[in-house]
């Protein structure tokens, strides 16, 4: 099967007072129709930058992106205006995504009048079959955004991403500004549209737990890398990277006596600036398992087993070149 979204070697670097910010450090990705692409990761590890690449509300430093086997790494004007109807984004805060001074209904027209796709009685008739399609009431049409609670505006949110009829959403943590009791109602409202409209998701989050629940596949950021990519089951199952192991630890069991009886993974230290990341592995720093190959040679991104992906040393052999042997101090000619 052909990716709907294939991401290579995806690099986003800033200049900040003359000194190089990496906040995506050459990524790799596939994103297939219909699936749910799970993107986790400490706050700052480079994963909105990923979803504004992806859209390209920020131009990539280098890599390229291609959707649908054509690439828009490179389009502007009327062919980037052209994809951006293809891809739609609902946001963090359901508060400031929304103009104060505009309806619901202008709300969710706005992308229909800015790609031509509607006008006049077909432009209200659309309006009104999205706000029925994300649950909300026909009045909602004419009220304003301070009318509504969190949820209600995160649904207008998701009825303005929809409008245009996407087959790909970024959703850039669209839960963690709404109250726990109203985030089940909007995850499930995501998965009712993914399964009625054919909607491939990118669900960019820190709660590891609603995650697992909506994704079909999990990949786990830190400090502008992937470390490890595998389907949802296998990765919580049976995670394989020390960075992915911690987070996963980290998770609250609702037994009390099997979460009294678990050990923890506490990491140590603080996350490396990306201004100076390690020039080994990006995870060296907090690593309990470090090696001196860790310190001074990046990882490859990997196959370790059917469709799980990681970039750990332990995990993969590593094959030593003769420079790479003098710095870290290994003979190769000495037997393991």
């Amino acid at each position: 099967m052909n990716p709907l979204i294939s991401i290579r070697n995806l690099k986003k670097y800033y200049s900040q007072d003359k000194q190089i910010v990496k906040a995506i450090n050459d990524i790799s990705l596939d994103i297939y129709r219909g699936e749910t692409l799970g993107l986790v990761g400490e706050s700052g590890c480079g994963k909105s930058t990923v979803a504004r690449c992806l859209l390209r509300l920020t131009d990539p430093t280098g890599g390229t992106i291609e959707y649908e086997g054509k690439s828009i790494t490179a389009l502007k004007g009327k062919e980037l205006k052209a994809f951006r109807r293809q891809a739609g984004m609902i946001f963090q805060d359901p508060y400031a995504s929304l103009n104060p001074r505009m309806t619901a209904g202008d709300i969710i027209a706005e992308p229909l009048q800015i790609h031509n796709l509607a006008k006049g009685a077909e432009k209200k008739r659309r309006i009104r079959e999205l706000l029925e399609l994300v649950g909300l009431p026909n009045e909602s049409y004419a009220r304003y955004p301070h009318e509504f609670s969190g949820g209600q505006r995160q649904r207008i949110g998701i009825a303005r991403a929809i409008s245009m009829n996407p087959g790909f959403i970024i959703c850039d943590e669209p839960i963690s500004a709404l109250d726990v009791s109203v985030q089940a109602q909007i995850i499930n409202l995501l998965k009712q549209l993914q399964e009625e409209i054919g909607l491939t998701y990118l669900f960019i989050a820190h709660d590891l737990r609603i995650v697992k629940y909506l994704s079909t596949r999990v990949a786990v950021m830190y400090l502008g890398q992937i470390m490890e990519l595998a389907p949802s089951d296998e990765l919580y199952k049976n995670p394989q990277h020390p960075y992915t192991q911690a987070l996963l630890s980290a998770i609250p069991i609702p037994d009390p006596k099997i979460e009294k009886a678990r050990q923890r993974i506490v990491l140590r230290g603080e996350v490396p600036s990306p201004i100076n990341p390690p020039k080994g592995c990006p995870f060296v720093t907090r690593c309990p398992h470090a090696t001196p190959v860790c310190h001074h040679v990046r990882p490859e991104f990997k196959e370790i087993s059917s469709n799980h992906f990681a970039a750990c040393h332990l995990l993969t052999e590593f094959e030593h070149s003769t420079e790479e042997s003098e710095l870290i101090g290994i003979n190769q000619n000495s037997s393991s």
